[in-house]
């Protein structure tokens, strides 16, 4: 199942990214301090649903415009007073194949599961606005999980799929970790 495989295959990264996450996230202090947080967040995850759009269609993902989204970061920002100006560079994945943008999507969806504890991080130091995102969905997270996974298994049928897949998930957890050490682009 290409979802396994996925999480196998993509762990040394997917570790990497999260050691950089928490780091930022250990030195939240304040809402500008998760402002800024968000829009490395906002930054990335705008570039790479630009770079699945053309795969990600209705007829692979039926309720992918029910999925959370980089609106849901944008919204979070100007929560907290902020914008979606002045944005660290961010560059997307590579995406050429429905596969691929699945791939790239496995880690976007993926990291709803760590929302949960960034919402208890973020509420330690008394921010409790502006958490929408990482709210996730709430009761229907598992739901949305199973559902994104089954159709991830489906598209991923061949050694073939699954490196395509495997080669896009790992470049999308890399690309995410770059933009929280990249310069900063303005609008």
């Amino acid at each position: 199942m290409l979802s396994l495989i996925l999480k196998e295959d993509t762990r040394t990264s997917h570790q990497q990214l999260e050691k950089q996450v928490v780091q930022r996230l250990k030195a939240i202090t304040n809402k500008a301090d998760y402002a800024d947080f968000l829009k490395h967040f906002y930054a990335y995850f705008h570039a790479v649903e630009q770079a699945i759009a053309p795969y990600i269609t209705p007829q692979v993902l039926p309720d992918y415009a029910q999925r959370r989204h980089a609106s849901f970061l944008k919204a979070d920002l100007e929560t907290l007073g902020s914008t979606s100006d002045d944005l660290p560079a961010a560059t997307a994945p590579t995406i050429a194949t429905t596969v691929e943008a699945l791939g790239a999507l496995y880690v976007m969806e993926g990291s709803i599961m760590g929302g949960s504890i960034i919402v208890k991080m973020l509420e330690k130091v008394g921010i409790t606005e502006g958490i929408s995102f990482f709210s996730g969905y709430g009761p229907a997270t598992g739901s949305m999980w199973k559902t994104f996974t089954e159709v991830l298994n489906a598209q991923g049928r061949t050694e073939a799929d699954e490196a395509q897949a495997v080669a896009a998930a790992n470049e999308t957890f890399t690309r995410f970790g770059d933009v929280f050490v990249e310069n900063r682009v303005t609008e």
